[in-house]
């Protein structure tokens, strides 16, 4: 249209405009545009196969707005053998579609929300287990707790076992005071360590509204089921472990020699998705209030009597102490990790965590003592695999019920772990190993002239493998004979 009056000839025009002399002769005939002169499609191309059942379709959408076109379109199928093809689900689909959008039931709305600097922190853990980390080739399962500030979305976490209230403390503080600084308020979801149940008189726990009084945080929750409510932290996880993903694939291995290797990589991953959020960081950082004088101790504080069998239960799980405090009091604090006892303001010792419940840890140093004097109890003892410090102490146990009666073996092999506990628990298991190793008969007087004689048990093997005759592989492939397999 507008080339027309400039060019010598309507066809110079066209085929500038990239049309054939035909087309523009015709719009030039009617002065319009090809957007202003194309009529509405409002007709149908096909009869509709599903005037005569839609009422009834209708009617079980109506009842259950949750029916899906493919349930639907089944039902048809076997209601009316042979009237509908395959083919036709996909205008069931677009027809069930229109229905939802004009006569369906209202979808929820979620509302854009205003986001403030230096207002509001949201946490949560997240579970790893997907992303198959590995630590020296052993599964690594975990969780993360992640912290991020809605307004920047600066995020950071800490490594942790379970949803305890210890990781909770633990990893709130580590983002804290990596921070430096505290918002306004923290908002979780409705976890247990935090948030009491809906018929309890008080919002938060004790221990939790300690921890956000001491930081001086105004603590939230979301409403039940209604996770959109901690939406900010929910996406979080989705991007960073999408994030961790493809780093670790870059990587090339999600294997770490320790989990120090493992805690560098994550820390060096949330570097780099911060990295493009300092302007906003900064903003936040100038209306944080201050961290206080120190930490909190992310720990739980019991006192428990210990059992006769030199037992303490703690958070359902069992664990041994020394059996002179059969019967006392002792004072345990529970860690993320770990858990230390104390007796008369004084640590004793300090014990591994477990984690999950109806879980045990029994260290046989706590009770051998007695064991040997009760030689019969061993046998049936209910935590008699924790007596195995090693794969060689319970071949030695194999090996000596095979040889004598139970009774006999069992003062054999608690003799052997008394010497482990009395001396040297590597000596006596270098021992054991070159009893196993030669076929030699296991017994305690066995292991003594082994220890005493000062020969060095544990020297590496050499071990040599003979070179693969490659050939026999080529006459099977030509088809050869070679023998039966």
């Amino acid at each position: 249209m507008k080339l027309t009056p400039k060019e010598k000839s309507l066809a110079a025009a066209a085929a500038k405009a990239g049309m054939d002399e035909k087309t523009a002769r015709k719009y030039r005939r009617l002065g319009q545009l090809p957007s202003t002169i194309k009529a509405e499609h409002s007709w149908r191309t096909r009869p509709d196969a599903f005037a005569d059942v839609w009422e009834s379709v209708a009617l079980k959408l109506e009842l259950n707005p949750g029916l899906e076109a493919k349930t639907l379109f089944a039902d048809l199928q076997r209601r009316y053998p042979g009237r509908f093809a395959d083919g036709q689900l996909r205008t069931l689909q677009r027809r069930i579609k229109t229905w939802r959008a004009t006569h369906g039931p209202a979808k929820e709305v979620y509302f854009a929300q205003i986001h403030k600097p230096g207002e509001l922190c949201q946490s949560d853990f997240t579970h790893m287990s997907k992303l198959g980390v590995t630590i020296q080739g052993q599964p690594f399962d975990h969780l993360i707790y992640h912290f991020v500030l809605t307004y920047s979305n600066w995020e950071t976490g800490t490594i942790c076992f379970s949803e305890s209230f210890e990781s909770l403390s633990e990893g709130l503080q580590n983002a804290l005071w990596e921070l430096g600084g505290v918002p306004a308020a923290h908002r979780t979801d409705r976890l247990t360590p935090a948030v009491q149940k809906t018929d309890h008189p008080d919002e938060f726990t004790q221990r939790y509204t300690g921890l956000l009084g001491h930081y001086r945080l105004t603590g939230c929750k979301i409403q039940a089921a209604c996770p959109n409510e901690n939406g900010d932290i929910e996406q979080r996880h989705y991007r960073f472990k999408k994030a961790l993903d493809q780093a670790l694939m870059l990587r090339g291995s999600r294997d770490f020699a320790s989990r120090g290797d493992y805690a560098a990589f994550l820390r060096q991953l949330f570097d780099q998705l911060n990295a493009g959020r300092r302007a906003r960081l900064a903003e936040e950082l100038n209306l944080l209030h201050g961290l206080p004088a120190q930490r909190l101790e992310a720990c739980k504080r019991l006192d428990v009597k210990v059992g006769q069998g030199s037992t303490i239960r703690v958070n359902h799980n069992t664990y041994s102490v020394d059996s002179r405090l059969i019967g006392e009091q002792v004072h345990v604090r529970l860690y993320v990790e770990q858990l230390e006892v104390w007796y008369g303001q004084r640590l004793l010792e300090t014990i591994p965590r477990l984690r999950g419940e109806g879980k045990h840890h029994i260290q046989y140093r706590h009770v051998i003592d007695w064991l040997v004097r009760k030689p019969g109890a061993f046998a049936n003892y209910r935590y008699r695999d924790d007596l195995f410090p090693s794969s060689r102490f319970r071949l030695a146990w194999d090996a000596l019920r095979r040889r004598y009666a139970e009774t006999r073996a069992a003062k054999e092999y608690l003799q052997i772990l008394l010497r482990a506990a009395s001396e040297s628990e590597s000596a006596v298991e270098q021992a054991l190993g070159c009893l196993i190793d030669q076929g030699q008969p296991i017994s305690d007087d066995a292991v003594v002239a082994i220890l005493e004689s000062g020969d060095d048990t544990s020297q590496v093997r050499e071990v040599s493998i003979a070179g693969i005759d490659l050939s026999t592989y080529d006459q099977i492939l030509d088809g050869k004979e070679v023998g039966r397999w």
